[in-house]
């Protein structure tokens, strides 16, 4: 039997607890991972708990194991205390209408939820920042800087004969990535790990010869070195330090190597996590291999593939850009709140989360949550108030905070709603239905309350705060 997604309430149950008639969704599609696995079963059963029948994938048996009876249950709070919906929302559209410089952050929701997000943030002046914020901005400056050659699951899965993985293990983040894109084939693959060991899941698989080169060595010296080899520039191109020095000539060796293998392959293709990428310049590292990339499809063909955009990330990312023309770490605003600025700005240093909370630089904070719960930053100053739309299992964080904290609790997209994701491959929008169908609004519907009890009009915009006037 197959549970129907329903349109989410919007106002809290009462009363007598629901209970839910068991059912199985097949065909579902996991919104706990950007791969967005479409091939499970998975059971509601009368408690309100969720079992998955077909895989024993770990990152989603964690996450379904934050769903229970209580979450229908869970009420709105202010200030540590139960109110009812609508106080809650009153209190925090007060909250974000008198607000200076709000952020919006974490925002873990789909699609519909980013689009009602984006509306509230122009009518307040805030700063738009996603809790994978880091790696997404490394990701879309060698995107603005270089362009790219991407490819997408299927062509992984139907094309690709040489796949290289530079300093990553996918099934440590990504379960079922090797259940996604190789296995079930008959294609003879080669899967090269540059920088890192093997992946232990590759070592199962059918029809692969794995291998791992340079696993010691410094990522940013491996991939100039590599640049270099795909420019097929001369040996005389290399400075005599590198030439002469016998490590140096061997890493050499084996890039030169490896960049004739990817000349002979069909279809090559590179695979990294930016999240796993080494310290503050994970963007240059990206870009070095943009550029590889692109030189390897002057004699053959290559594409890459980011594994990242976790927790709706890649959907937020995808959206915020359609609706300013400009990626996350943008602050927005209609009308324009603080003279002498422009209605959007974006700077993915300036806008950062955990900057922006050091440096004391907003005033309001609306954290966004509805996947399996991620706490608000640990930095988060005591006085700093705070609205929470986020997963039950939240509830009690919040009340513990006490005053200056509002919390909403919402829907999970593919849970007690139905939504729509980004995949992995930035190409393909997947629509989710609810396993479960609990009455809790979603993102989108709490989004829009918030926005419906903002000030139609503003005062006369205020003279561009300093840092120090907006917090002491």
């Amino acid at each position: 039997m197959h549970l129907s997604p329903t349109d989410p309430s919007t106002t809290m149950p009462s009363g007598a607890a629901h209970v839910p008639a068991a059912s199985i969704t097949r065909d579902w599609t996991c919104p706990f991972c950007p791969l967005l696995c479409d091939d499970l079963a998975i059971e509601s059963r009368g408690d309100a708990t969720l079992a998955v029948q077909n895989t024993d994938c770990p990152r989603l048996l964690q996450a379904l194991a934050c769903y229970g009876a209580a979450d229908e249950q869970c009420h709105a709070g202010v200030d540590g205390h139960d109110v009812e919906l609508d106080a809650a929302l009153t209190h925090a559209a007060r909250v974000l209408s008198s607000a200076r410089r709000p952020l919006f952050g974490g925002l873990t929701t789909d699609v519909a939820g980013a689009r009602a997000l984006y509306t509230l943030a122009a009518g307040c002046g805030a700063i738009l920042d996603h809790q994978h914020g880091d790696a997404m901005s490394a990701a879309t400056l060698a995107l603005q800087d270089r362009g790219s050659f991407f490819t997408t699951l299927s062509e992984v899965r139907s094309r690709a004969d040489l796949l290289i993985f530079f300093g990553c293990q996918p099934s440590r983040r990504y379960p079922r990535f090797f259940a996604r894109t190789i296995e079930g084939t008959d294609t003879a693959r080669e899967l090269v790990f540059v920088g890192c060991e093997p992946d232990p899941a590759a070592s199962r698989l059918a029809n692969t010869r794995v291998e791992s080169i340079l696993p010691d060595a410094d990522p940013f010296d491996t991939l100039a070195l590599w640049s270099t080899i795909s420019d097929a520039r001369a040996p005389n191109a290399f400075p005599e330090d590198i030439a002469d020095a016998q490590d140096s000539r061997q890493s050499l060796d084996v890039l030169q190597a490896l960049q004739a293998r990817i000349a002979a392959a069909r279809y090559t293709v590179f695979v990294y996590e930016p999240a796993s990428l080494p310290g503050q310049h994970a963007a240059l590292l990206i870009e070095a291999l943009n550029r590889i990339v692109k030189a390897s499809n002057l004699k053959s063909r290559a594409g890459g593939l980011a594994l990242g955009g976790d927790d709706g990330a890649l959907s937020v990312n995808q959206t915020v850009t359609w609706l300013s023309g400009l990626p996350l770490r943008t602050r927005v605003s209609k009308p324009a709140r603080t003279a002498g600025t422009a209605p959007l700005d974006h700077d993915p240093y300036r806008y950062r989360t955990e900057r922006l909370l050091a440096d004391g630089e907003i005033d309001a904070l609306l954290w966004v949550a509805s996947f399996a719960p991620p706490a608000w930053p640990e930095a988060l100053p005591r006085d700093l108030p705070i609205i929470v739309l986020g997963h039950p299992a939240l509830a009690q964080i919040a009340a513990a905070r006490g005053e200056g904290t509002v919390f909403i609790p919402v829907a999970t997209p593919g849970v007690d709603s139905g939504g729509h994701l980004f995949r992995v491959d930035s190409s393909v929008v997947m629509p989710l239905a609810a396993a479960r169908g609990a009455p809790l609004a979603t993102v989108a519907t709490m989004a829009a309350q918030l926005a419906a009890r903002m000030p139609t009009s503003f005062p006369a915009p205020d003279p561009a705060p300093s840092a120090a006037q907006v917090r002491p």
